[in-house]
């Protein structure tokens, strides 16, 4: 049984919520909050149903708390507020989304680390998630860096009472150059343009914001050495994750190996980060990934028919 509180973010997909629940299951936390938004249409509201019946499931010695909109708050408001909740009643939580399908091993991993790091400023989050490709970062278990990596993650109040979903520190903060000091210059400019979208209203987002309020306090996350947790909702039916332009659909997940090695220092892994910027997030800027996004653009304007004929087609 896992003591950690874990907290459960689901929406409309109730096919991936039931594969994440049963890794949840398994686990059997004492104590499972669950926030769930609200349908956008009449049509979507059956699917949001679905995906809030699947918490009905738990057979374990467990309290389980719901917050449960009824209308639809869209990705920025509904999961800031969500976690506002959660972590009002929680000291500390495991985060994970109905999409972002955990190994068994990612609960412990989460737990240990929050509890080894629970007072220390310097750290913001633990993360799931390795994007290194096979290639092992330092000698430890895990390696710090400055990518607030978020597909299965786990934190503390004391870093969420930061976070600042409206991002208003943005506005004095863009002018200096702090940014290019702790990402490098080539990743700070792909950062500002994403941190400006947020603050504009033109992105609908959460997680930038977090991001910037750990990046503007000078905290580091956790990335364990291997791959723990796999994003299983790369489809149409997604919110931002569509298509997958960066490799990282459904990767493969292994077994963190217990007692955990700690690195001797906790500093940033400067190699890991400048390999996961250019390998992942330099694509924003490259001319297939623009063109798949003019593209996209241009399929949102068709009439629906024709949009549905042409989805099809692609499908075959």
């Amino acid at each position: 049984m896992i003591h950690t509180p874990i907290v459960f973010l689901i929406f409309n997909r109730p096919e991936p919520t039931q594969r994440v629940f049963e890794q949840i299951a398994q686990a059997q936390p004492a104590r499972l909050l669950v926030v769930a938004d609200g349908p956008r249409n009449d049509l979507e509201a059956e699917k949001c149903h679905q995906a809030c019946a699947v918490i009905e499931q738990v057979d374990w010695d467990c309290e389980v708390l719901t917050n449960f909109s009824e209308t639809n708050l869209g990705c920025k408001r509904r999961i800031s507020s969500g976690l506002d909740w959660a972590f009002g009643l929680c000291d500390e939580a495991i985060i994970i989304e109905d999409d972002c399908l955990p190994n068994p091993t990612f609960f412990r991993f989460c737990a240990e680390l929050l509890a080894r790091y629970r007072d220390d400023e310097r750290i913001a989050l633990v993360s799931g998630s390795n994007f290194q490709r096979g290639r092992k970062r330092g000698h430890g278990s895990y390696y710090f860096s400055h990518y607030m990596h978020i597909w299965g993650w786990a934190s503390w109040r004391r870093v969420w009472k930061n976070y600042d979903v409206e991002m208003r520190r943005w506005a004095e903060l863009r002018r200096k150059n702090w940014l290019e000091g702790i990402l490098g210059n080539d990743a700070a400019a792909h950062w500002r343009i994403s941190l400006d979208k947020v603050f504009d209203g033109s992105l609908d987002t959460w997680d930038l914001q977090l991001s910037f309020s750990n990046w503007a306090h000078g905290q580091l996350a956790i990335l364990p050495n291997v791959n723990l947790v796999s994003n299983i909702g790369f489809n149409e039916y997604a919110t931002h994750t569509h298509t997958d332009i960066y490799g990282v659909a459904n990767m493969i997940c292994n077994d963190m190996m217990f007692p955990l090695e700690h690195p001797s220092e906790v500093v940033c892994d400067e190699e890991a980060d400048k390999f996961t910027h250019e390998v992942f997030f330099a694509k924003e800027f490259h001319p297939a990934t623009l063109r798949h996004r003019i593209g996209r653009k241009l399929l949102a304007t068709l009439p629906n028919p024709l949009r549905t004929r042409f989805q099809q087609r692609r499908i075959k």
